[in-house]
C-alpha cells in the first residue's frame, strides 16, 4: 500500500487560505495537518506549506512579523535538511522576509488590490512545480503587494541558476512586459537554489478541480498525490 506524504499547513493569526490548501490535499488523496504559529515541532510532516492571507494583519510589511514566529525557526531548518517549502502568496513575502527565498514583494504598481485569474509561463522545474518549460498556466492572483522586486545582481543570479519558476506572459505565451503588479522580469515565482523552497504570487490551491473554474494547479501538488486518478478524473 502507497502511503501518501503528509503536508503541514502553517497557520498564523490572519491567514485566510489553509483551509483552500486543505481542501486540494483532501481533494488529491494528500494527507495533510494544521501547525500553529506557535509549533516548535515539524515532526511528521514531509512538506510545509506557507498559505496566504495577513500574517499578524500584515503590520510593519507583509510577512514581517510572522517571519518572527516561533514554527519559522523549524521551517528554516526544515528547509536547511533540502525538505519541501512552499510559500503561496502572504507566504511568498513571509519566505523573502526569513530569507529563504530572495527579493521583496512591495505594493502593486497601480497601488490597487489585483483578484483575477492571468496566464504565467513555466520557465524552469523545482519540488513543487515538474510542469514542463514553456508550459502555460493560468492561476488566480489575489493580492495586494505583489511586485516582486530584487537588485540588478540578485537578478543575474536567479536568471543564471534557473530559480525563476514563473513568469506573467501574455495568452499565447509570449513574454512582454504584462505583470499585472509591475514585478520586476514579469516574474511571479521563484525558488531557492537547492529547488526545494518555493514561492509564488497566484494561488494553485483554487483551480485543483474544474467544478471551481481550472485544474492547472494540479501541477503543483501532483508529486505529493498517492491517487492520481482523482487528479486526472
Amino acid at each position: 500500500m502507497i502511503t501518501s506524504p503528509t503536508i503541514g499547513i502553517i497557520v498564523f493569526p490572519g491567514s485566510n487560505c489553509e483551509q483552500d490548501v486543505a481542501w486540494a490535499c483532501e481533494h488529491l488523496g494528500i494527507n495533510y495537518r494544521y501547525l500553529w504559529h506557535g509549533e516548535r515541532d515539524l515532526c511528521g510532516v514531509d512538506a510545509v506549506v506557507l498559505p496566504g492571507g495577513f500574517s499578524y494583519g500584515d503590520y510593519l510589511r507583509c510577512g514581517a512579523v510572522a517571519r518572527f514566529s516561533p514554527v519559522m525557526e523549524e521551517v528554516i531548518a526544515f528547509a536547511g535538511e533540502g525538505r519541501p517549502v512552499l510559500g503561496i502568496c502572504n507566504g511568498f513575502q513571509i519566505l523573502t522576509e526569513a530569507h529563504l527565498l530572495d527579493g521583496a514583494l512591495l505594493r502593486n504598481k497601480e497601488l490597487k488590490f489585483i483578484c483575477r485569474e492571468v496566464p504565467l509561463r513555466v520557465e524552469a522545474q523545482c519540488d513543487w512545480l515538474e510542469a514542463p518549460a514553456g508550459a502555460v498556466l493560468w492561476l488566480p492572483i489575489n493580492h495586494n503587494e505583489g511586485n516582486f522586486v530584487c537588485d540588478t545582481e540578485t537578478l543575474e543570479q536567479l536568471r543564471e541558476h534557473e530559480q525563476v519558476i514563473l513568469r506573467y506572459c501574455a495568452p499565447d505565451g509570449s513574454n512582454i512586459d504584462i505583470a499585472p503588479n509591475g514585478a520586476l522580469d514579469n516574474i511571479a515565482g521563484i525558488c531557492n537554489k537547492r529547488r526545494n523552497v518555493f514561492g509564488l504570487m497566484p494561488h494553485p490551491e483554487r483551480v485543483v478541480d474544474p467544478a471551481v473554474g481550472g485544474t492547472d494547479g494540479l501541477h503543483f501538488f501532483l508529486k505529493f498525490a498517492c491517487h492520481l486518478d482523482v487528479a486526472t478524473a
